[in-house]
């Protein structure tokens, strides 16, 4: 498992990809330093000047070509607004994700029964949207092209949302994830925080509403044999402990991946164009109201910051 080098503050996963982490949540700058570039995923609220100074150091003055979305939950898209409007780029997205950050649809809702780990129990109570950005907004190409990114495809990968989207480029291997796996154990404040240990894992269990989707993903994704994997959640994985891993959790996806007990265990939220159009029952639980109450102002003020 190699050690990947820091280079003006931010760590390469690839001379060309360089990870700006927002708290427990990665951004990817595309493109070799001085040159063009894209930005993927917008991380939490309050971190658009930290993402903006590392673009700075990297590209000078020169804007991104545009921002792409792996997905629009809400640890993703935080400083999004702020990134769009500061640059005037478009936001690019699978057409199956558009109805979550067009304000059209909230996603299914979390599932805080699930994972373990104060995340999984905080997790749900973010706000779920729905999220406007308005006209920024466009489909990712048909041909699976990335805008601003040669040599890119993008690759559907649903089932943590329903557009959810990874990038791969086949010359060297490189696959920018998402959350169709992570590689530190995200239902955990404390593991999330430190990245430690750095391991593969299923997709955030407390925000995943279709476990069978999730796997064909992970299936998907395992077959490629990436030799480097940039995740949305955790430091980046290289070479034969990545592949071993993610191989491992493809083949026992429904030991290691599908939670055994919760709301979408057996039956998926659906969804189409429009958004969600059904959702299954929680299970029941009593409620832990000083956990509520936590989330409850943790949520406000995550969205208040969004908002500003």
């Amino acid at each position: 498992m190699s050690t990947f080098p820091t280079r003006g503050g931010v760590q390469e996963a690839r001379p060309d990809v360089a990870r700006v982490r927002t708290l427990m949540v990665n951004t990817f700058l595309l493109g070799e330093p001085g040159g063009p570039w894209i930005l993927v995923d917008a991380g939490l609220p309050g971190f658009a000047n930290t993402i903006k100074l590392a673009a700075k150091t990297r590209f000078g003055i020169r804007k991104p070509d545009a921002i792409v979305l792996t997905h629009g939950h809400f640890d993703h898209i935080g400083s999004l607004g702020e990134l769009a409007r500061s640059w005037d780029v478009p936001i690019y997205v699978h057409p199956l994700e558009r109805p979550y950050v067009t304000g059209e649809s909230a996603y299914p809702p979390g599932d805080s029964s699930v994972g373990g780990g104060w995340m999984a129990k905080l997790g749900p109570m973010l706000p779920p949207g729905p999220f406007d950005f308005g006209s920024r907004v466009r489909d990712l190409p048909a041909d699976g092209s990335v805008p601003g990114a040669p040599g890119w495809r993008w690759l559907h990968t649903p089932g943590h949302t329903p557009g959810h989207v990874s990038l791969w480029r086949e010359r060297d291997r490189t696959l920018i994830v998402g959350d169709a796996f992570v590689t530190t154990i995200q239902e955990s404040l404390r593991a999330s925080l430190s990245e430690r240990p750095r391991i593969v894992r299923r997709p955030p269990a407390y925000y995943t509403p279709d476990w069978d989707a999730a796997r064909e993903s992970v299936r998907r994704l395992s077959a490629l044999q990436p030799e480097v994997a940039a995740t949305g959640h955790g430091e980046p994985m290289s070479g034969s402990p990545l592949r071993s891993q993610l191989d491992i959790l493809a083949r026992d996806f429904e030991i290691l991946g599908r939670p055994h007990v919760g709301r979408y265990s057996t039956v998926p939220a659906r969804a189409d164009e429009h958004g969600v159009t059904f959702v299954p029952p929680p299970p029941a639980s009593k409620p832990n109201l000083t956990l509520l109450a936590g989330g409850a102002v943790l949520g406000l003020l995550l969205l208040r910051r969004l908002r500003s």
